[in-house]
Formats: structure tokens, sequence, C-alpha cells
């Protein structure tokens, strides 16, 4: 278990400087360079507040405010965003760095967290934009806003944990790759993103309060909706999932990191 984490600390300079270079890569020949990663979720944002709240004219119960369903719905998209993203990088790391890893000589582990890496700074300026939109709109932030990192943690050691693991398989079975791409668009939708939670039919309740991705999109939208803060009963059983699939990882892939390479 302490292996990987010793491992990534010791090339942690390898790690922040493939991050950068990823980042720097994106927009190599753009003249806006840097500035596409404020103004890409920007516009993503202002197009479904704009669409939902005035075109639309789409509302959530028991909330008031004409922009309130599009905050509602950007909250949950910026949480699953951040999660499948992590989570489909993850699964086919392996394939795509192969020439990497049989060439050159770093911890395996350096790969996933180069992903989490790239994959935060684009969240960030998505939560970025989304509040720009939100006080276009007149709705300000609150101090619950600060729960959002315990979201990210969250979030990103459950897709983080599932997606390495996912990514072990698929080196040696390459069929685990399609299979979780259909998996995550069901996924998505037993997720309360696009519906609110009360809209969901009593007899169906069991399924989403079973998926361990509901507590946690709901800590955006409590916090950047609602302005409230997460309980804690409702994170026992994601942080326990989370810190499971972590540690279960790290033992995978400590075991399975030399038979990697050969596979490929």
């Amino acid at each position: 278990m302490t292996a990987p984490i010793a491992a990534a600390w010791r090339y942690r300079q390898f790690i922040c400087t493939s991050i950068k270079s990823e980042l720097a890569n994106r927009f190599a020949r753009s003249r806006l360079g840097a500035a596409w990663f404020i103004l890409h979720p920007l516009a993503y944002a202002a197009i479904f507040a704009t669409v939902l709240s005035e075109v639309l004219g789409a509302r959530l119960p028991g909330v008031k405010g004409d922009a309130a369903y599009a905050i509602y719905l950007l909250s949950g998209l910026a949480a699953w965003q951040l999660f499948s993203d992590i989570l489909l990088r993850s699964v086919t790391l392996f394939i795509d760095n192969a020439s990497s890893l049989k060439k050159l000589a770093f911890p395996r582990i350096c790969l996933p967290l180069v992903v989490w890496g790239s994959t935060l700074v684009n969240h960030l300026l998505l939560l970025v934009a989304i509040a720009v939109v939100s006080i276009m709109f007149g709705h300000y932030p609150s101090p619950a806003w600060l729960a959002l990192p315990l979201g990210m943690v969250l979030i990103s050691m459950f897709a983080f944990g599932l997606g390495v693991m996912a990514g072990i398989f698929n080196v040696f079975a390459r069929d685990v790759g399609q299979i979780f791409g259909v998996v995550l668009q069901l996924w998505f939708w037993l997720t309360p993103i696009v519906y609110p939670v009360d809209s969901i039919p009593a007899r169906l309740r069991w399924l989403v309060d079973l998926n361990p991705m509901t507590a946690v999109v709901r800590i955006y939208q409590d916090a950047l909706l609602l302005h409230d803060w997460p309980h804690p009963l409702h994170l026992m059983i994601p942080a326990f999932l989370a810190t499971a699939l972590v540690v279960l990882t790290c033992m995978m892939f400590r075991r399975a990191g030399s038979d990697l390479v050969d596979a490929l």
C-alpha cells in the first residue's frame, strides 16, 4: 500500500512537469493559449444556463429563481465530469502510454496521477465558470462552497480507485474498456443530475440510494445551489467505498506492475 505512495512522492517533480506539459501541449499552437481553459467552460456553462433558464424556462421544484435548475444541472454535471474524465482516461491509461512504459523507467503510479492533475485543473476552471454564470443570474457564492474540496477528494478517490483497477484489467482483457463506456452512460442516468431526487418514483428510489455517486454529486448541488453543507451521515458509505477502492487498487497495482509491460 505504501510503496506506490512513496514512489509517487519521489517522482513528484516528474508528475508536476508532466501535468504542465500536457496542459501546455493542448493549446501549443493556439493564439489565445491558456485563455481557452477559461473560455471553454465559461461558454459551456453560459449556454446551459441561458438555454435552460431563458429559452426552456426549466424550473426546480421548491427552489426559487429563474436560474435554479440551470445551476442545479451545471453543479451535477461538474461533479460528474470530474468523475467520468478521471475514470475513462484511467481505463485506457496503460494502453495509451504503452510505448512510454516500455522505453522509460519510472513508477507506473505516476501516469494516473498525471491524469488526475490535468483533469483537476480543468475541473477548477469549470467551477470558476459556473461561479461567474451564477453571479450573472444573481446567485452569489456562500461559505458552503468551501465544501466543494471534500467532494473533489471523494470523487477523485472513487474514480482513481475504480479507473486504475479497470485499467489494469483492461491491459489483460481489452473488453473492459468497452464495457465501462456503456456502464458509465447507464450510471449517469441513475444519478440525480438531470432530474431532482424528489421526481423519482418511490418504487425506484432504492436504485438511486444505492448509487454512491448520488451523495457525492449532492455535495455540489447543495453547496452551489442551496448553500447547504453536506450531511456527514450521507457521506459515510461513499467515503468508505472510495477509501477501500484506493487501498485495493494500490495493492493490485503493486502486484501487477511487473506484468503490465509484458502484457502490453
